[in-house]
């Protein structure tokens, strides 16, 4: 079954999910796991930033 979250509240949102897409702009800029998408470069600096810790 899948379940579509659309919320900006990361740490809580990447806890609840075994996987993870990340749009930006309408374009799919990354997907995997919490910890894929914490580690992605891209990730960090569109969405995240660089400063972002769990």
């Amino acid at each position: 079954m899948g379940v579509l979250i659309t919320d900006h509240n990361v740490r809580e949102t990447l806890d609840v999910c075994e996987r993870a897409y990340i749009v930006n702009r309408g374009h799919l800029i990354a997907q995997g796991t919490p910890q894929e998408i914490l580690a992605d470069e891209q990730v960090k600096r569109v969405y995240l930033g660089e400063e972002f810790r769990l």
